[in-house]
């Protein structure tokens, strides 16, 4: 009796030493090792990869999902320390103040938004990168040489976008760190203004003046925040040296304790004024130095207030601002002719000159 032959072959062979429940099943069926193969790469490592970055979409989807959800949170619950309704059945005063929490919040839902972009897209950066190895190992693709080529072009371009990728990372530590926001005003070295607005890459700023100074976020060495918790004002008065220094700093005490119990909308004072005592020795003045702590951003409108009150109080008080003085000699007498004079000489009349 002759033999059946048979078609059963390795699915190894075929389909390499993971095979596919579809290669499996082509070289079960027809025992052909090219046919298995084929099918596999047409069909099963294609569905794989359509299946991986199904999974790859679905996550990527939950976790930008959840970190929406979370800035959400945190700009909800800043709002509602800030609701308008609130701020609108207040007094003056409170609106002032309620003005200045809707602003923090802001610039703090400004930042938590700035970073859930950040976060978003790293996320699906890292999903996708992940997603794309994996499909290429199905095609058995060696990751090697790619990771190696993408370390040497990512340095590349680190090279030639550095001063970018610098800007951006600053952007992202200041965010983090919350170092200034919209609203603040800050001192970055070059540039003094009120932040208008901050993204990853630049930071602009508005000075004094009105112009606007876009200040990129790697250039920032250091920051001075002139509008965070609270700030001072400090004031400089200045006293000619024949005044009497007790009353000078007495007459300063009771301007300052005006601007504090005032309880001005400009210039809140938070504590009690203190005078720091004498400051220094001038050309024509000694100066005393005084202090009030305010609300952050409000120290420039407290000291022209106390400047504002001290001028007639002094004058009040007969006590002097002292000014540069000058003393000028003035010599109005003649000379004495004869000593300037310079002697003439006489001639005989032989023409011979002599001299007296």
């Amino acid at each position: 009796m002759r033999a059946m032959p048979n078609f059963q072959t390795d699915p190894a062979s075929a389909c390499g030493d993971a095979p596919s429940l579809i290669c499996r099943w082509v070289s079960d069926l027809t025992g052909n090792d090219e046919l298995a193969d084929l099918i596999d790469w047409l069909v099963a490592r294609p569905i794989t990869v359509l299946f991986v970055f199904g999974i790859a979409f679905v996550a990527n989807h939950l976790l930008r999902r959840a970190i929406r959800r979370l800035v959400a949170r945190l700009a909800s619950q800043q709002d509602a320390k800030a609701d308008p309704r609130r701020i609108a059945g207040l007094r003056a005063k409170a609106r002032e103040k309620a003005a200045v929490l809707q602003m923090q919040a802001e610039r703090s839902k400004q930042r938590a938004e700035s970073l859930g972009a950040v976060l978003r897209s790293v996320t699906s950066f890292g999903v996708y990168s992940l997603a794309v190895a994996i499909s290429l190992g199905e095609f058995g693709v060696n990751l090697g040489p790619l990771v190696a080529g993408a370390g040497i072009l990512g340095v590349a371009i680190g090279f030639g976008a550095q001063t970018l990728v610098r800007d951006f990372l600053s952007g992202v530590f200041m965010l983090v760190e919350d170092q200034y926001g919209v609203g603040d005003v800050v001192d970055v070295g070059d540039a003094t203004g009120m932040v208008e607005a901050v993204n990853l890459r630049t930071t602009r700023l508005r000075d004094v003046h009105g112009t606007v100074w876009h200040v990129p976020n790697g250039e920032i060495r250091r920051v001075g925040n002139k509008s965070q918790q609270w700030a001072r004002a400090v004031i400089d008065v200045g006293v000619a040296y024949g005044t009497d220094l007790e009353r000078a700093a007495a007459v300063l005490k009771e301007v300052l304790d005006s601007v504090w119990h005032d309880a001005l909308e400009s210039a809140t004072v938070l504590e009690e004024p203190e005078i720091w005592g004498i400051e220094s020795f001038g050309d024509s003045a000694i100066t005393i130095r005084a202090v009030l702590k305010v609300d952050p951003g409000e120290q420039w409108a407290a000291a022209r207030e106390v400047r504002k009150r001290l001028k007639p109080a002094f004058d009040r008080a007969g006590i002097e601002f002292p000014f540069p003085q000058r003393t000028i000699w003035i010599r109005d007498a003649a000379p004495d002719a004869a000593a300037v004079e310079p002697a003439t000489p006489r001639f005989e009349s032989r023409g011979e000159p002599t001299e007296d």
